[in-house]
């Protein structure tokens, strides 16, 4: 369906043209008292009009005004129809302090017809206690089952959902692509049930846990989805969706420095949902692969400086103590402030058969695909030579 509308343009030149016909009449003598005939006049004026309108953009439909960007009905009714499937399974939820005034808020979905909720943890961390409310207006007390400050996810209960309300269905965020459609619903500045909508901006971004881990470093979160669609404080533990109505991420915060949305959102991606949720419900808890390494990636000059094949790849500076890593024979090269990273350390280029080329390749493993109790097999180039050593992971302290 086209729209259609009286262009300014058009008639800034139509005027402009009428206006340089009036002045080549005075110039060319005629006298202001004597009126031209009103045929001749309108001769004039269809004469300007159409000069003008040969140089502007075809029209369409009924002629009526400028051609203008095509609006498609097949997009509006393809969001109005996922937001009115969506929206009743995203609530709204309150924090509560320990005098039971609410003291914070954010979003929420809808995980399974058991009448748990997914959410973000930093929203309810702390919380003296929880309401939800649904988007048709019911309440509901709220009680946290288990959360998870690494992936900044946790899961929320209430006794029962409001009739109608079904479970949001769960995508695969491997399969999403930059620069397709993303929707986010939530409640931004409590905003109640708004929708935005922009595009994947960018894939394999990175959030930072909240948490201090051993030696004094802080676990993240790989593959994190980045979006233009509007997020703001309100929004935090929201769905963001693709345009069937899966769920793809969770959103989760914003980079700005005015603390409203710039443009540039992060939401954590599903398939952490996938696994992640399913052992909060069951045990409170996530338990995470863990190998006790500190690493880094290394650039061209590193790699001739540490004699290596190839830059692409996981370079071994610390092992932690009774880790993994050091049970297995890792071998670290040390650190130093002045000379940066020293010689000796191993370097791994695959897992299990599979490139790694910097660390979120294996963040990303141990986080999406690795179980606590598993025997991996690091590919590893040590004093020049490419060897393979066993590892059975650990679990995340």
């Amino acid at each position: 369906m086209y729209r259609f509308h009286r262009s300014p343009l058009l008639v800034f030149f139509v005027l402009l043209a009428l206006f340089a016909l009036a002045c080549q009449a005075v110039s060319l003598g005629q006298p202001q008292s004597t009126p031209v005939a009103p045929a001749a006049q309108q001769a004039l004026v269809d004469q300007a009009v159409a000069t003008v309108m040969a140089q502007l953009p075809e029209t369409t439909g009924n002629g009526s005004g400028v051609a203008v960007v095509p609006v498609s009905t097949d997009m509006e009714a393809t969001l109005i129809a996922l937001y009115e499937r969506v929206n009743p399974s995203v609530v709204h939820i309150f924090v509560l302090d320990d005098q039971g005034f609410t003291a914070g808020s954010g979003s929420g979905f809808v995980y399974d017809a058991g009448g748990h909720i997914v959410t973000n943890n930093h929203v309810v961390t702390g919380s003296g206690g929880l309401e939800v409310v649904f988007a048709d207006g019911q309440r509901r007390a709220a009680e946290v089952v288990g959360s998870d400050v690494d992936s900044d996810l946790a899961v929320i209960r209430v006794e029962s959902l409001p009739d109608g309300v079904q479970p949001l269905t769960l995508g695969d965020s491997n399969r999403v692509q930059v620069g397709q459609f993303a929707v986010a619903i939530g409640n931004p500045f409590d905003e109640t049930g708004s929708l935005s909508l922009g595009i994947i901006s960018g894939l394999g971004r990175s959030l930072t846990s909240d948490r201090i881990a051993e030696g004094g470093g802080r676990y993240s979160l790989p593959q994190v989805i980045q979006t233009d669609a509007a997020i703001n404080p309100g929004n935090s533990g929201g769905p963001l969706l693709n345009l069937a109505g899966e769920v793809i991420g969770v959103n989760s915060a914003i980079s700005t420095s005015t603390g409203t949305n710039s443009g540039v959102g992060f939401s954590i991606p599903v398939n952490a949902v996938h696994r992640v949720a399913p052992a909060l419900i069951a045990e409170g808890v996530y338990h995470y692969p863990y190998i006790g390494v500190s690493m880094t990636s290394i650039d061209l000059a590193a790699q001739q400086e540490l004699g290596l094949p190839q830059a692409n790849g996981i370079y071994i500076t610390d092992t932690t103590p009774g880790s993994p890593a050091e049970v297995a024979g890792l071998r670290a090269s040390g650190r130093n402030d002045t000379l940066g990273t020293l010689p000796g350390g191993d370097f791994i280029i695959a897992v299990d058969g599979r490139p790694m080329s910097e660390p979120d390749d294996l963040i990303a493993f141990l986080v999406f695909d690795a179980v606590v109790g598993q025997t991996i097999s690091l590919t590893v180039i040590r004093d020049g030579e490419q060897i393979e050593v066993p590892l059975t992971l650990g679990e995340r302290p």
